[in-house]
This record gives structure tokens, C-alpha cells and sequence, in this order.
């Protein structure tokens, strides 16, 4: 306590949080003035783990990055190699990329759809949703055989196929889908215990997403027309007519709006995807050894811009792999729409980025013997990569 100034820490343990993450927040009154994110709790070395790894390996470790979306950092990754190998994607596989990717972005915002109702007590409308991702759940488990990680990406192409029967019943349960999103959004918008608590809320105006790098739902809410399918198209993107969603007002409504009318779009690339679903194989064959090049692979994950890096060395292993979730490039932004808040809502701004810890972390140096903690900056980390690859 500085005065009338009071630091309060929210975890790394805290009931409100979902994954261990340790926030600083300064407050005068109810009012925050500063906050400060401490990332580092859950990172999992799995850049450096796929290093040892072949790059069929690495297709099992690296849907691990993420649960939720696990599809998209597959299709990043498998981008990345066949780009490296000079491997073109037959149509098919591309198309059937598209189809699986979507289906991903509707169940991640449904499930993010539940849990902000959650955070501000509309759990009836929690309830409602959860249920109806359970439909998106059931089609990804027909197609795939899994309901969390679907590898259905193979460098090359994919591994699944869809016939008439698979896409029928994909069409049927995105029709319901689409019918009850449609009434939802109507009584989202009338809902006093919702509009409450986010209209208003944690703003972010568009030149500001614009200065601190927000990306995805968090940036299109703000009124950026920032969206990588149309931007660097990828997959079958290129061949699909879609729109960007975006809003102006930057807000934590802004931000639950903008996912629910992008459930309404995705459904509309899927329906036209397997209209456009072209025949021919889902694969093709490709060489374990990869020759020594790199490459900068790009994807719309649901929660925004997903970038991977390969450099590969002439072997079966990647020299080098880097990845930069959305979450860290919208944490960013989180420091910055805190400011101002009332304390009862930082858990609402919170779950409006839509966080997903596991994804982005880094790392602490912790010296046992001397007692010391030492965190890495970019900078630090960098510096370590040089000399340890001069050292190889």
C-alpha cells in the first residue's frame, strides 16, 4: 500500500481463474490505475520438446498445444513443413481443412459464449449453450473419433475423409445451431443482468487495438477489419465468400456479440465448403527428411492470429520451432482496458480476451542456490538461442 494506492494479486491460484495466472492490480478505491500480468506458470517446453522429435511426432505433441484449439495449431504446423518441403495440398484436403476449422471456431465460441454468462451470473443462458455445443462436439467425434484433438491433419493433407452420409449430418445439426444462435442473439441483446454488466465495459477503441496488436474477436470488436482467412488466405479460404464481423463499440458486449455473429458466418463457410467439395485424394506423399530452409506459417485460430516458425536443418527433426498464440498478442491489451475499471468487473474484461494461458507462456529462470528468480525477456531469450545453436 502506497498511500491511497492498494496492490492486490489475483492468483496464480484463484477460484475466478480457470488456468494458474498472477495478476497485479493497483487500485485506488475500486478503481483499478495499473495492472500487471505475470505470465509463466504453465509453460510446457514444447517448443524445445519438438526439436527432439521427428516431424510426425510433432503432429501428436503439437494439437497438445492447446485443446480448444487444437485443429488450428495443426493446420499452422503442417502449413509450415509442407511449405518447407515445396508439397502442394491436393483441393480436397483443403477444403476439408476449411470444414473442420470452422466447426473448431463454433465450438470454441459457444464454450467462451458459456463461460462469460457464467462470469456475470446469466447461468441459465450457460446451460443453454454448453448444450448446444454438445452438437458441434458429436459431429467433430463422428468425424474425427475424438471429441478434444481431431488429428486429421497429416503433412501433405489430411487423414479423414467425408462422404454424403458425414455431411448430411453435419448440415442437419448446423441447421439447429444456426436457429437457436438466432434467438439467442435477441435476448442477449435485452438482458439486463448481461447488459449490466459488460455495455460499457472495458472498452478498447480501435486505434488502440490497433497500437497494442490485438488480433481476432478481441480486435474485430474494436472495429479492425484484421482477419488472416481473407488477409493471407489459407486452406480453401481463397475460394470461399465470407465476411469480416466487426463492430466499433470495444466493449465486453462488443466482444460477445462479434462470437456469436461469427457462429452464424462460420456455419455459412461450412455449407458452402461442402457444396464446393471437390473429389480427388486427401493426401499426398512426402519425404521424412526435410531439406534445410524455414518458413512462417499463419492461421485464424478462434481467439485471433496464430503464427508458427520451422527452420528445418536437412534431417527428420526441426532445427528450430517457435509459436505465438493469440493470447499473448491480446495480453497486451488486457494491461490497457484495465485501467479505469471497477474491481467486480476485472473478471468479466478478463474472459473477454477469451485467455488461454497454456497456450502463450513463458518462462522463469529460478537460481536454488542463491535464492534468485530471474525472468527472460525476449531479448534474454534470443541471446540463449544463439549461443546455445554456436555451442551445437
Amino acid at each position: 500500500m502506497s498511500g491511497t494506492v492498494i496492490r492486490l494479486v489475483i492468483g496464480p491460484q484463484h477460484p475466478a481463474l480457470k488456468e494458474p495466472e498472477r495478476f497485479i492490480l493497483e487500485l485506488e478505491g475500486e478503481q483499478v490505475v495499473r495492472a500487471i500480468p505475470r505470465i509463466g506458470y504453465v509453460h510446457r517446453g514444447i517448443e524445445k520438446a519438438m526439436e527432439s522429435r521427428t516431424y510426425i511426432q510433432n503432429l501428436y505433441l503439437v494439437e497438445r498445444v492447446c485443446g480448444i484449439c487444437s485443429h488450428a495449431h495443426s493446420i499452422c504446423y503442417t502449413q509450415a513443413i509442407e511449405e518447407l518441403l515445396e508439397v502442394e495440398v491436393p483441393p480436397r484436403a483443403r477444403y476439408i481443412r476449411t470444414i473442420f476449422a470452422e466447426l473448431e471456431r463454433i465450438n470454441s465460441h459457444l464454450l467462451w459464449l458459456g463461460l462469460i454468462a457464467h462470469e456475470v451470473g446469466f447461468d441459465t443462458f450457460f446451460m443453454y449453450i454448453w448444450r448446444d455445443r454438445e452438437l458441434i462436439m458429436d459431429i467433430l467425434e463422428e468425424l474425427s473419433g475424438n471429441r478434444v484433438h481431431y488429428a486429421v491433419n497429416t503433412i501433405g493433407g489430411v487423414r479423414r475423409d467425408l462422404d454424403h452420409d458425414k455431411a448430411s449430418k453435419i448440415l442437419k445439426r448446423l441447421e439447429i445451431i444456426e436457429e437457436r444462435i438466432k434467438r439467442y442473439i435477441p435476448m442477449l441483446e435485452r438482458e439486463q443482468t448481461l447488459l449490466k454488466r459488460t455495455l460499457g465495459i472495458g472498452p478498447l477503441s480501435q486505434i488502440d487495438a490497433i497500437k497494442y496488436g490485438a488480433v481476432g474477436p478481441m480486435a474485430r470488436a474494436s472495429g479492425v477489419k484484421r482477419d488472416v482467412r481473407k488477409d493471407d488466405p489459407y486452406a480453401a479460404y481463397d475460394e470461399l465468400s465470407f465476411n469480416i464481423i466487426t463492430l466499433d463499440d470495444g466493449d465486453c458486449f462488443s466482444r460477445i456479440m462479434i462470437r456469436a455473429y461469427e457462429i452464424l458466418e462460420s456455419i455459412e463457410i461450412i455449407r458452402e465448403s461442402l457444396s464446393k467439395l471437390p473429389d480427388g485424394e486427401i493426401r499426398v506423399k512426402v519425404k521424412l527428411a526435410v531439406p534445410p530452409s524455414e518458413a512462417l506459417s499463419r492461421v485464424e485460430a478462434p481467439r485471433g492470429e496464430l503464427i508458427h516458425y520451422a527452420r528445418s536443418n536437412g534431417t527428420d527433426k526441426p532445427e528450430r520451432y517457435k509459436i505465438r498464440a493469440p493470447t499473448l498478442a491480446n495480453l497486451a491489451t488486457f494491461s490497457k482496458i484495465l485501467v479505469g475499471a471497477y474491481l467486480a468487473d476485472v473478471p468479466v474484461i478478463l474472459a473477454g480476451i477469451d485467455p488461454c494461458f497454456s497456450c502463450m507462456d513463458r518462462m522463469q529462470i529460478i537460481d536454488l542456490e542463491k535464492n534468485e528468480k530471474n525472468i527472460w525477456t525476449i531479448e534474454d531469450l534470443r541471446r540463449y538461442a544463439r549461443e546455445w545453436y554456436q555451442r551445437r
